[in-house]
């Protein structure tokens, strides 16, 4: 193995996720991962803390997509309009490429309860972030977090749909779809 590995963290993804689903997450080690892709588990370890993160080592670079979508909305866009924008601008992130990444991804956390309270606490720490958004845009409590809180709603329904088995829409259709819905609603 030569000292730099190109795509390294990539490498170790795709060679996490193969065994995830090959053999089960718990049955998978580092060394496992670090031996299907090639490297070391130092190497290993110099981009994931332990296993878990791969599976949510995007959460960091949507938050930040979300948030600078929200910042960068007109200001004279409603906090609803802006929240909307960042749900759309993650598609950006939710494309079909990375579909079966994020079927097998939600098909883990699901299966085991330690990885799903750390997604809802990825949830609660994505709403905090728009929460902390809107309130720079000038939206008052309690305004700012119940619109917040009503986009990671809107975020986890759709994102449920597009994982399915069954489905083919794109990400952004689903969101735009959901949030039509919820206009139709609130209109009621």
């Amino acid at each position: 193995m030569g000292r730099w590995e190109a795509d390294a963290a990539g490498r170790f993804r795709a060679a996490a996720m193969e065994l995830f689903g090959e053999i089960g997450y718990e049955q998978t080690t580092v060394a496992a991962i670090a031996a299907r892709a090639g490297l070391t588990a130092r190497t290993f370890f110099r981009h994931f803390a332990d296993k878990r993160e791969v599976l949510f080592d995007g959460s960091a670079r949507l938050q930040q997509l979300m948030v600078a979508s929200v910042s960068g909305t007109p200001a004279e866009a409603s906090p609803l309009d802006a929240v909307a924008a960042a749900l759309l601008k993650s598609g950006e992130f939710f494309d079909d490429e990375r579909r079966p990444f994020a079927r097998l991804r939600n098909h883990i956390i699901a299966a085991h309860p330690d990885l799903h309270e750390r997604e809802l606490i990825k949830l609660a720490t994505l709403s905090a972030a728009l929460t902390a958004a809107l309130r720079e845009r000038g939206v008052d409590e309690p305004d700012a977090s119940l619109v917040a809180e009503t986009g990671i709603a809107v975020f986890r329904i759709a994102f449920a749909q597009w994982v399915a088995e069954s489905e083919t829409r794109g990400y952004a259709e689903i969101v735009n779809q959901s949030l039509a819905r919820l206009k139709a609603l609130a209109a009621h």
